[in-house]
């Protein structure tokens, strides 16, 4: 099975981020990927609470959503929309980080929303409080499609293990990371982290990736790792996508699912054991 991983550099322009991601799509199915995955947030990044409200819709009239459901009709493949930011009529204005799996047949098989919110401090100059403009989801998902069984999480949910191994025990050989991760951290961690899912769990580990700098509107310019990545069960970097914008492509046998954790079974040895 050929999946193809899309790098993107979006902005707070809705309609803009479309037109860039269309035809990445577009070319990810004309050299035969079957799986296209697009990365966090790909309808709009912004550090402004007061831009989102100005352009973002509820899931209903995502003009985003509409479209890539469309292109997966046409295009005949299976589709996972990293997450898009939507409005969601909550009493406290905030947004839903939601990730779509969306069928060659254009129907949403499965939606998650982010759990695990990114409200960091990194450097004296940059923090993150995601969850001052974003609820975050209550559960985990998993959606069982021909291609195999996948597990939905985003981004700093990466640094939860417990999160994959729940979802691999649950059947998940797939495990979906579409990220816009800092540079900071994704220099110190992003391959270690994606690598420690993989192996840990057997499954294979698809993270596309938001990546440079993102336009601003009324506030500081925000700017992500890139290094979209691929990795097999037993823990090798299959494919890397740099840090610009464009498609990596990654051929999965599922059979190395089931030989990594043959040979390794750790999913089944977990122990009862006290604490201090």
């Amino acid at each position: 099975m050929k999946a193809a991983l899309i790098q993107l550099c979006s902005g707070d322009d809705p309609a803009a981020n479309l037109e860039q991601t269309l035809p990445l799509i577009e070319a990810a199915a004309d050299a035969g990927a079957v799986f296209i995955l697009t990365p966090e947030v790909t309808n709009c990044v912004s550090s402004s609470r007061a831009r989102q409200q100005q352009v973002l819709q509820r899931e209903g009239e995502d003009m985003t959503l509409a479209a890539l459901r469309d292109l997966a009709i046409r295009r005949k493949v299976w589709l996972l929309i990293g997450s898009l930011a939507l409005k969601t009529g909550d009493a406290d204005g905030r947004f839903a980080n939601r990730s779509f799996l969306i069928a060659p047949d254009g129907r949403i098989a499965a939606r998650y929303d982010k759990i695990h919110m990114f409200d960091v401090q990194i450097s004296d100059s940059e923090s993150y409080r995601e969850s001052a403009g974003y609820r975050p989801g209550d559960r985990a998902v998993l959606a069982r499609t021909p291609l195999g069984v996948i597990g939905m999480t985003i981004c700093y949910d990466v640094r939860f293990p417990h999160l994959y191994r729940n979802l691999a025990q649950k059947g998940a050989q797939i495990l979906t990371v579409p990220s816009a991760f800092s540079p900071v951290t994704g220099a110190a961690h992003w391959h270690m982290l994606l690598r420690a899912r993989a192996i840990e769990t057997g499954a294979f580990v698809l993270a596309p990736a938001q990546t440079g700098t993102h336009a601003a509107f009324q506030g500081a310019p925000r700017r992500t790792y890139g290094h979209s990545l691929a990795v097999a069960p037993w823990g090798e970097v299959l494919a890397d996508g740099g840090d610009g914008t464009g498609v990596i492509y990654v051929d999965l046998d599922m059979t190395e699912v089931a030989q990594a954790r043959q040979r390794i079974p750790a999913l089944v040895h977990d122990a009862e054991f006290g604490g201090p």
